[in-house]
């Protein structure tokens, strides 16, 4: 909270008082609202994409389930008694911050808010890491749902398992009070907010913090975990482990990990892939089927198996479960194949880990990449962009296509005086190819007049929900 709000009210007097999300359509705000909403909160909100017509499907979906809109210009905020939640980054200018202040009411950053749900549940369920956050937070909540928990899932992608034509956009599930699944972030550093009963810990690597500040942040976090559930494979990870009090381990390749793989069991696919789980507790092996493509999802299911062992669910029934999980939108979503092979991919890849997954994961198999990417703002640009570059640089074939757009930029004052044209650069200079076009409309015509058959697409970006309907254009207009 800032200095200028009042003081914090218990949790009974909190979720007894309106809501008033500022950004209510982001990725990380819509689950919360959602979750308010089911347990029968009062939740308005405003959003920029709204007042320009953006996305207008989705803010129509959230309408349908009773999230009440406004136009973002304070209109909205009416009392005291309301509870903003404005991520921490929003604007002292935005009309609903001045008449919040004017009025004098609570503001809640969305972490802070999430951090009081999972805080007080009966058991919170945590997953942090740099990449894979959310895929481990869909699979572990759809293990539990399946085993009969109910838990309430936060997530900040839609879950294609929980989406109905009710909700289109089930970011989260509003299950019982008991278990409290979500993914905690350390890029603000709100993953100190949380006292997880089980935290996951996926991996350390670059993104919006140095590598010191990110060690310090989840060992504190493993430190505060009543099971930590560490990933075995990655040393930065693993390195922490003294950190824990106890400790479940997970991993492909290290031999000691307590949930792993059996050597020489796995089998990929272009979609999908399959292997032996072992479960080292007591030698066990359990056959798992897995809709996804990928070594990083094969280690995002141990992960979510590893995590649910430690909430009490037996490895087999967690393995089984995973069999019917469909995954998540924007991550390695398959759009579509056309008559002519050429096949349209919307990912989430957003920073060097994530992005380099995605294309480890098609150059796995035969066939041209073109990789178009939108950065996600100027400010991270300029904080990963030399790893960005040598991602786009290392991890593809001279044959394949980078085609870079201008970042996201939806207003603000933040520096533009760097952007995608200078990454261009750093990945010729690191012995890649890629092409700067700045406007997206541009990029499409470009990527549609070089696709040809045996094409893989990949349209990879984040904090932009038009970049899937650019991805479904995109394979409309090749079809």
């Amino acid at each position: 909270m800032t200095d200028s709000t009042p003081d914090m009210p218990t949790p009974e007097e909190l979720f007894a008082r309106p809501f008033f999300f500022c950004g209510i359509g982001g990725s990380g705000m819509l689950p919360l609202a959602q979750i308010l909403k089911g347990r029968g909160c009062t939740v308005e909100g405003s959003d920029r994409s709204f007042d320009q017509g953006r996305t207008p499907d989705k803010f129509a979906a959230m309408q349908d389930q009773g999230l009440v809109l406004h136009p973002q210009d304070g209109s909205g905020i009416v009392s005291k008694d309301q509870i903003l939640v404005a991520s921490a980054a929003i604007e002292d200018t935005v009309p609903e911050v001045q008449r919040a202040r004017e009025l004098g009411c609570l503001r809640l950053t969305r972490a802070e808010l999430n951090s009081i749900l999972f805080n007080t549940s009966g058991a919170g369920l945590a997953i942090a890491g740099t990449s894979g956050k959310s895929t481990v937070t869909g699979m572990l909540g759809w293990i539990l749902h399946a085993c009969g928990r109910e838990p309430t899932i936060m997530n900040g992608a839609v879950m294609k398992n929980f989406v109905s034509p009710e909700r289109p956009y089930a970011s989260a599930v509003v299950g019982s009070q008991s278990i409290y699944v979500s993914e905690v972030d350390e890029s603000d550093g709100s993953i100190a907010l949380y006292r997880p009963a089980v935290g996951v810990l996926l991996n350390v690597s670059l993104d919006h913090k140095s590598m010191e500040e990110l060690r310090q942040l989840f060992g504190d976090y493993l430190e505060r975990s009543r099971i930590a559930v560490i990933n075995a494979d990655d040393p930065e990870a693993l390195a922490l482990l003294p950190r824990a009090k106890e400790v479940i381990t997970f991993g492909i390749e290290q031999e000691k990990a307590q949930i792993g793989i059996v050597p020489g069991s796995i089998a990929e696919g272009p979609v999908r892939q399959a292997a032996l789980v072992v479960d080292r507790h007591d030698g066990s092996e359990h056959a798992l089927r897995l809709a996804l493509p990928g070594r990083h999802n094969l280690s995002n299911a141990l992960a979510a198996i590893a995590g649910a062992a430690a909430a009490g669910i037996r490895v087999a029934s967690a393995v089984a479960a995973l069999a019917d999980f469909q995954g998540l939108a924007r991550r390695f979503d398959i759009v579509g194949t056309t008559v002519a092979a050429i096949t349209v991919i919307d990912d989430f890849g957003h920073n060097p880990e994530k992005c380099a997954a995605t294309l480890r994961t098609l150059r796995a198999h035969p066939g041209r990449v073109i990789a178009f990417f939108q950065p996600h703002g100027y400010g991270p640009l300029r904080q990963m962009g030399h790893e960005l570059a040598e991602t786009f640089a290392h991890e593809l074939e001279p044959d394949d296509r980078v085609i870079l757009c201008d970042p996201v930029y939806f207003g603000g004052t933040v520096d533009r005086s760097e952007g995608s044209e200078r990454i261009v650069r750093m990945v010729e200079e690191a012995g890649g190819r890629a092409d700067y076009i700045p406007s997206r409309k541009a990029v499409g015509d470009r990527i549609v007049s070089i696709a040809s058959p045996g094409d893989r697409i990949v349209v990879m970006g984040a904090r932009d929900d038009t970049l899937s309907d650019f991805a479904r254009d995109i394979f409309q207009r090749l079809s």
